[in-house]
């Protein structure tokens, strides 16, 4: 047997056919490359994707309310913004030194400011406040039964005290209220408790109003009493000198006692003189 024969036996190899894609080439480090063709590479074709539309995030805050809401809020902020520029401009105008504003429009910003939005600057002044002033007040109290009976006296100045004495974060009504409201009747007024002016009535209102409400609350004569006039005093008494001066003081207390004043429903809370006007009726 000769070499022919043995070549013979085995399959014949299939004949390629120029019309036929030669087989992918074959990377043994990689994965199989794409088909080839004698004009080029095979492209894949793939199925397009679904187009979705953007999706705008929600609206919040003026945003999401109507066109007609939209514009109320537009105008109420710009309100408050407007009423807080004229705020810090009266303050400015009432701290300043004495200019053109103040001496043509000094009414107008004195009544905006008195008598809640007073501003006082004697803790800066050289010669600072050397004097306990302790206000007290009294009431004449018609009873459930028709009777009328007077209080004693009630020492408001201490009770704030109480209550700023170891509060870490007193009120500012329970530090300046009474304090600046007596501090501003006594500059108002002349020594004979005459009012100067129209500041002088509207500090006398003003300290009335105070005493009513916390006299009310101590309900002197139990729950229902009314309260039909009140009356109210001060005790001032100067700081003693300390022991390294020689500055002689006179720490003996002075009183100054007003004339009592009658209770309308103005100078009541406003649930209580709702209730007045009622109970009248």
């Amino acid at each position: 047997m000769d070499a022919n024969d043995n070549n013979a036996s085995e399959p014949p190899l299939p004949s390629a056919d120029a019309n036929e894609p030669p087989l992918p080439p074959t990377d043994t480090n990689g994965p199989p490359l794409p088909p080839t063709d004698t004009n080029g590479p095979i492209e894949a074709h793939e199925p397009p994707l679904p187009s979705t539309g953007a999706v705008s995030p929600p609206r919040t805050g003026i945003a999401a309310l109507s066109p007609r809401y939209q514009v109320a809020g537009a105008l109420a902020m710009a309100l408050i913004a407007a009423t807080a520029c004229v705020h810090v401009g009266m303050l400015f105008l009432h701290v300043a030194p004495a200019n053109t504003m103040t001496k043509q429009h000094g009414q107008v910003v004195d009544d905006w400011i008195y008598p809640e939005f007073e501003q006082n600057w004697k803790l800066f002044a050289p010669n600072p406040m050397q004097q306990n002033i302790a206000v007290q007040a009294r009431a004449e109290v018609r009873t459930d039964g028709g009777d009328t009976r007077t209080t004693g006296w009630y020492d408001l100045s201490a009770r704030d005290g109480a209550a700023i004495d170891g509060n870490l974060l007193p009120s500012h009504t329970q530090q300046n209220e009474l304090r600046r409201a007596w501090d501003f009747y006594v500059g108002a007024h002349d020594a004979q408790n005459r009012p100067r002016g129209l500041r002088g009535e509207l500090s006398e209102r003003y300290i009335r109003r105070i005493v009513v409400m916390r006299v009310e609350r101590e309900e002197p004569m139990g729950p229902g009493a009314t309260i039909e006039r009140v009356q109210v005093r001060s005790k001032t008494t100067n700081v003693p000198a300390p022991g390294w001066s020689d500055e002689k003081v006179n720490t003996k207390p002075v009183l100054r006692q007003l004339s009592w004043w009658s209770v309308t429903p103005d100078d009541m809370p406003l649930g209580k003189a709702q209730e007045s006007e009622g109970d009248a009726r």
